[in-house]
This record gives C-alpha cells, sequence and structure tokens, in this order.
C-alpha cells in the first residue's frame, strides 16, 4: 500500500504579496509565475525545519487564487483553485476537510489563517519558505 501523500495547499495572494516584484500591476501573471515556481515543489518537497512528510516528495501541490488572480490554469505538478470567496475562508475549509485523512502543511504568513489552519488540524509555514 502507498503512503498517503502529503498535501501543500499555498496561498497565492500572500506568497506573491510577500516579494515587492511588480506583482501588483498584473496580480494574475504574478500568481502563474508562482504556479510555475511550484513545478518542482510536487518531486523535491519543501525545505526547511518542517516535518518529515513535507520535505519527503512527493507532495501534492494545490494553489488556491482570488480576486483578480482567479481562472489560472492548474500545470502538470500543481493543481490551481479559485476561491470561491476568500482565499482564507477556502483554505481553512480544505484543510478541515483534508487533515483527518492526510497530512495537510499551508504556506502563508497570514497569522489569522495560520491560527485557523492549526485549529483545523493542519500545520503552516511561511511565504518565505518558498524564496
Amino acid at each position: 500500500m502507498e503512503p498517503v501523500r502529503a498535501l501543500v495547499i499555498v496561498d497565492a495572494a500572500n506568497v506573491v504579496g510577500s516579494r515587492p516584484d511588480g506583482w501588483w500591476r498584473d496580480r494574475k501573471a504574478a500568481t502563474q509565475r508562482l504556479r510555475d515556481r511550484l513545478a518542482e515543489v510536487t518531486h523535491t518537497g519543501l525545505s526547511g525545519e518542517l516535518p518529515d512528510w513535507a520535505t519527503t516528495p512527493p507532495v501534492d501541490v494545490l494553489l488556491v487564487a482570488e480576486g483578480a488572480a482567479r481562472g489560472i490554469d492548474s500545470s502538470d505538478t500543481v493543481s490551481v483553485v479559485d476561491a470561491p470567496g476568500t482565499a482564507d475562508d477556502h483554505i481553512a475549509e480544505l484543510v478541515a476537510r483534508t487533515s483527518p485523512h492526510r497530512p495537510c502543511l499551508v504556506v502563508t504568513s497570514d497569522r489569522g489563517l495560520r491560527a485557523r489552519v492549526v485549529a483545523a488540524g493542519g500545520h503552516t509555514t511561511g511565504a518565505s519558505t518558498l524564496h
């Protein structure tokens, strides 16, 4: 039986907004660039002081987009989902549904969302993990 793959959920707006690289001029393009940068995470896992299951590949990567960044296609390795409302609400709901069945790590530096994720049984790491 194959082990359960960890799920890494990325708060697109928070991670994109953590780097002053002109993302505000075209949020959708900035989110597409993030999606493309995340492609290797599926095969490498994340690095840093994280639980082993988050650093040991393979992992599944889910990028959650909101607002002007909605409508981006998934890639071969990164699934993209549009939050029906706020990304924070959608991510917290995803963690609550997912964490009982598989390890779940959310990449965000949003303190409020981090608290909600932990309360729902997930784990968090800051946006700097992806820089």
